[in-house]
């Protein structure tokens, strides 16, 4: 692709080599023929890292932040682009018609709210559940083991659409976590009655190997890729 900015990122390049290395080897290991997308985390990081990152290769983008994402939104060369973090009920309205699908939702409360401003919009939002797989009580996510009905609540909302779920696993634990996670993603996948179920988004910087041994179809990626967090921190 050609060169979107005139800056060398060395970093970023070099980086980005080892991801993809990483990701072919985790999914060759465990027998994976299916696709593992690679999203680039952007927290603070200046759009002409992200663009070049987008010149290697990078497709898809990863949002934390409402006001953050508004400012370098045109900024950005061109990328598919997913919200990512914690969304307040009040902010849906700005990056509901800029995003394609929405990770983090966790309560019907918000879930409701991305549906009424989808209908405005005449549009059908993809969104995956958010799941507290550790059970910790600093994290949001719907607890596993209200997860079936949590998805069955968000099956009656006609203009989102759940393509699957998304979880961060606790720091430092063990792979049965993850393991965990890919099983209740599998069985409620398999009880579902119809519609496309097919995103598992699971894992980072420092476990997205892990992830993709057990099913992770999206890994996202910040530190690993840019840098530790050193850019403007708003």
């Amino acid at each position: 692709m050609e060169k979107l900015f005139d800056a060398e990122f060395p970093d970023i390049r070099e980086n980005y080599g080892i991801i993809r290395e990483n990701i072919e080897k985790a999914m060759a290991l465990s027998n994976r023929h299916d696709e593992v997308k690679f999203m680039a985390v952007t927290k603070t990081v200046p759009p002409e890292r992200v663009n070049f990152a987008v010149g290697l290769g990078v497709k898809l983008l990863g949002e934390n932040r409402v006001q953050e994402y508004l400012e370098k939104r045109e900024s950005y060369a061109p990328a598919e682009v997913h919200f990512i973090g914690s969304l307040q009920t009040n902010k849906v309205k700005y990056i509901i018609d800029k995003v394609s699908m929405i990770h983090s939702v966790d309560s019907l409360h918000l879930a409701q709210e991305i549906d009424r401003r989808a209908a405005q919009h005449g549009i059908v939002m993809d969104i995956l559940a958010e799941i507290n797989i550790g059970g910790e009580e600093t994290k949001g996510g719907i607890l596993s083991e209200n997860a079936k009905s949590f998805c069955e609540e968000l099956e009656t909302l006609k203009n989102i659409r759940l393509r699957g779920l998304m979880t961060i696993p606790p720091a430092g634990c063990g792979e049965e976590v993850f393991a965990r996670m890919h099983d209740l993603f599998e069985e409620i996948k398999t009880e579902r009655k119809g519609g496309l179920f097919d995103t598992l988004s699971m894992g980072m910087s420092g476990d997205y190997q892990t992830a993709i041994k057990h099913g992770a179809t999206i890994v996202r990626i910040g530190s690993a890729l840019f840098g530790q967090r050193k850019y403007n921190n708003k």
